[in-house]
């Protein structure tokens, strides 16, 4: 009996090509399986390290605080930032008293709002004095209903908030004004790159500080060294002048290079124009007095003050600190106390 066997066969080139597309299919999916754990993975660490972050409801404050609204611009300025930045500090809501509002509305933008009168009549307050520096219980400053007193003014208070006081001490109409000026100013006929702002302070303090305080005000020889420092570093500067003692000034300051311009009405009861003059300017020359310290701050720039204008032992200074009061990158030139030393 003859068996017969079958042979079957298959042509070779499609089988090869069956094989090869089956392990590519398969290297592919296994490939793809590993990339996708990957991704999971990275996709969980955030998740595992950070929690998402939702929108948090901003905190209500409790409590008013306020603060006396005494002395002139200066004064005023330095009281309204204290205020911002101590209740700020502190989590409570601050009001500003009207004769604040009445001073500070018409000159710039603040924001802060009026507890009138009849309001704070009603109101419990716990007085609390201020020294004219910063100081680390003030942080924590016990008390819903706090009226803040003294003359604060220092930068140490609001400093960290720069951005925020700049905003607050925006001029709105009294700001064009004074550039508008700026830009006709001319130094020998051409226009000048930089405006250095120069205020001089005089009036009561002429007498107040020899006979109270024990200290001088700015003479003739200070300003003209602080007009040479800018001089020597800027070519062709113009010194925008302003003063509560205008005749003074005229006098005393050398203006026969035209670069000086006497700018300034003196005018301490309408002082907006003579400030935003200053603060429009590059860079400041002051002589003391918060005027002149806020229009610095405001400006930027490089600022020239007149520093040590008071004997050791001056009571001036128990309530005022050089360095609370003037920027430390700020650059003294030291005063001339000898016509105290001569009584």
């Amino acid at each position: 009996m003859l068996s017969t066997q079958t042979f079957f066969f298959f042509p070779t080139a499609p089988f090869v090509l069956f094989v090869f597309t089956a392990s590519t299919i398969f290297h592919l999916h296994q490939r793809l399986e590993k990339m996708q754990l990957a991704w999971e993975l990275e996709a969980l660490e955030p998740a595992t390290t950070e929690t998402p972050s939702r929108p948090q409801p901003r905190p209500q404050l409790k409590g008013m605080w306020t603060i006396n609204a005494i002395g002139r611009l200066g004064n005023q300025m330095g009281e309204y930032a204290t205020l911002y930045a101590l209740a700020k500090m502190n989590g409570r809501a601050a009001f500003i008293p009207p004769q604040m509002h009445s001073t500070l509305a018409p000159i710039f933008r603040i924001t802060l709002p009026v507890l009138h009168d009849a309001t704070a009549r009603s109101v419990p307050w716990e007085n609390y004095h201020l020294n004219d520096w910063m100081e680390e219980q003030y942080r924590h400053i016990p008390g819903e209903y706090v009226r803040l007193t003294g003359y604060p003014c220092s930068w140490t208070f609001y400093h960290h908030l720069r951005a925020e006081i700049l905003r607050e001490f925006l001029h709105a109409h009294v700001r064009e004004e004074a550039q508008n000026f700026l830009r006709g100013l001319r130094v020998n006929g051409s226009r000048p790159s930089t405006y250095v702002g120069v205020h001089v302070r005089r009036g009561d303090y002429v007498h107040v500080m020899p006979n109270v305080w024990k200290g001088v005000v700015a003479d003739r020889r200070y300003l003209e060294q602080a007009l040479d420092w800018f001089r020597a570093r800027y070519s062709a500067p113009i010194f925008v002048v302003s003063s509560n003692g205008m005749a003074w000034c005229r006098e005393n300051i050398n203006a026969s290079r035209g670069d000086v311009v006497f700018a300034g009405n003196g005018n301490e009861g309408s002082p907006a124009k003579d400030f935003a003059l200053l603060t429009q300017c590059n860079h400041t020359i002051m002589t003391i007095g918060t005027f002149g310290i806020w229009a610095a701050y405001l400006a930027g720039g490089e600022t020239i003050y007149l520093a040590n204008y008071t004997l050791p032992d001056s009571p001036f200074l128990k309530v005022f600190k050089p360095e609370a009061a003037f920027l430390p990158e700020w650059i003294g030139i030291p005063a001339d106390l000898s016509p105290l030393l001569k009584h």
